[in-house]
């Protein structure tokens, strides 16, 4: 028996007062059938998003995006962060490649706006920290 299933037997001993090694393996066998559910595709997919959100510059485009609730030009989101043309142009380029944030060239001028990802997410975070 490998550490975890020793630990697990512990656990459901002081749960079911008794632990046998069935009791283990239909444990187990749940266990597996809930990682599986959760899909690790999906998983990936939402640890894209999470990792977009991780940063800074990111993280406050995406909030002005949201909060402007309208599509703000490049040179209208530069005014709100402190980085390069390429360090704003890889910041949008990540909220994109996340499907947090819409990107298109309009005339000479490139347009962004937050999708509902973007603010379904900002305002779950805005709602979960105490200030």
């Amino acid at each position: 028996m490998d550490q975890g299933t020793d630990r697990l037997q512990r656990y459901l001993d002081d749960e079911l007062d008794e632990c046998r090694s069935e009791d283990v393996e239909a444990r187990l066998d749940e266990l597996g059938t809930l990682e599986a559910a959760l899909g690790t595709a999906q998983v990936r997919a939402e640890l894209d998003v999470c990792s977009a959100l991780a940063n800074e510059t990111r993280y406050t485009l995406a909030r002005a995006l949201v909060a402007a609730g309208e599509e703000l030009c490049v040179c209208e989101l530069h005014a709100v962060v402190d980085v390069s043309e390429s360090g704003l142009s890889h910041a949008l380029s990540k909220l994109v490649d996340a499907g947090l944030a819409e990107g298109w060239k309009e005339g000479r001028w490139k347009k962004y706006r937050a999708t509902n990802r973007a603010v379904a997410l900002v305002t779950v975070l805005e709602g979960s920290v105490d200030e």
